[in-house]
């Protein structure tokens, strides 16, 4: 099939997020510089260096690789995915942080966070295991087994982190594919059941996870504890009205807000925008998963169908996941806002999925 222009919907609606992110971050990072400078010109460097500007330059390659290349390298890229996110549990190699093992050390350019390579990893071998099983995925060993072993494989690494949510955004990513793929829909209610056991026991069986819960149920209690995020960022978003107090002009991304820059980044655009500017941003990622899915519906095979459902929803999934914690509808999780939040392993590695997105776009059957 002939080659045509990338989407120029979707690019825009691309460019104006990542336009938006850089924004938000670096005035959310103004909280750091009042503590830490250093700190603060480390973050910019990871984020704006490493994830943006390294980000590009694989959204380029990626633009100019014909997607085929991802399913002809489907299972080396996830098998060395997992490699690399067992690896943090390898001493002098790992990396911990508040109680958590999801880093590796890379010396003086920070750290590299594997488990935002293995989503990436996981979407491109399940897109190249289904396109490949076709209608057999009908079949429960074609279809559901294969999905439940690699999610086995994902969450015996992932549990142990500990990394619920990436876990969790892996299995709705897994699913929708599924679903594209045209698994019987018993099977996917079943699947969705059996996620909904596990992730129960979990949180009967994690301290951590019950405080989240408890906090999510009631987030009045114990509001210097486990309840401190939620109530501050309610507290940013009120405070904003309905056009912020003004861009860089937020008060609680200094001392009060955990984490401004990171999970927190949607409660200090609430306060500078304000609710139009929330609500332009929320408009912004869901005009992104409309256009994604539309260029999926239009792909040329179904690997490129499936590659594209799989990305578009592993990164609006993560998105609106993080904005329903901090508004209080979803527990919070820990997830970063694509784009905007401090990450610059995620922001890398959504450069490069976008990328894809944008190859398969240049192959649509219609370009309406």
């Amino acid at each position: 099939m002939k080659e045509k222009k990338i989407d120029k919907f979707l690019l825009t609606i691309t460019l104006l997020l990542i336009f938006l992110g850089v924004a938000m971050f670096v005035s959310a990072s103004l909280g750091i510089l009042v503590k830490n400078s250093h700190t603060f010109y480390s973050v910019l460097f990871s984020q704006l260096v490493l994830g943006l500007g390294i980000g590009f330059l694989g959204m380029f390659f990626c633009l100019k690789i014909n997607y085929k290349f991802w399913r002809q390298n489907a299972f080396l890229i996830f098998f060395i995915s997992i490699i690399l996110t067992a690896a943090v549990f390898i001493p002098h190699v790992g990396w911990t942080h508040g109680g958590a093992e999801r880093w590796i050390k890379l010396g003086p350019l920070g750290t590299f966070q594997p488990v935002e390579f293995l989503k990436f990893g996981f979407v491109i071998y399940f897109a190249a295991w289904l396109s490949w099983a076709k209608n057999r995925v009908k079949d429960f060993k074609f279809g559901i087994l294969p999905f439940g072993v690699m999610l086995a494989i994902i969450a015996l690494i992932l549990f142990k982190q500990p990394d619920t949510k990436s876990f969790i955004l892996i299995v709705i990513t897994g699913i929708s594919m599924l679903f594209i793929s045209g698994v019987p829909v018993k099977y996917i209610l079943g699947i969705g059941a059996g996620a909904i056991v596990v992730l129960a026991l979990l949180v009967t069986f994690t301290p951590y996870l019950q405080a989240r819960m408890k906090t999510f149920m009631d987030p009045s209690q114990n509001q210097q504890g486990s309840s401190y995020q939620i109530q501050q960022s309610y507290i940013a978003l009120g405070s904003g009205g309905i056009l912020g107090r003004g861009y860089g002009q937020s008060i609680q991304k200094f001392s009060y807000l955990p984490e401004p820059q990171g999970d927190s980044v949607f409660a200090v655009l609430g306060e500078e925008l304000g609710f139009l500017g929330t609500v332009i941003t929320i408009l912004l990622y869901a005009f992104f998963a409309l256009r994604g899915l539309h260029i999926a519906n239009n792909s040329p095979d179904l690997f490129s169908r499936l590659l594209v459902t799989g990305i578009v929803i592993m990164i609006t999934a993560q998105s609106f996941m993080n904005i329903a914690s901090i508004v209080g509808v979803f527990p919070l999780t820990g997830v970063p806002l694509v784009f905007m939040s401090q990450g610059g392993t995620s922001l890398l590695i959504d450069l490069l999925a976008v990328g894809i997105v944008f190859q398969v776009s240049k192959f649509q059957k219609k370009s309406t």
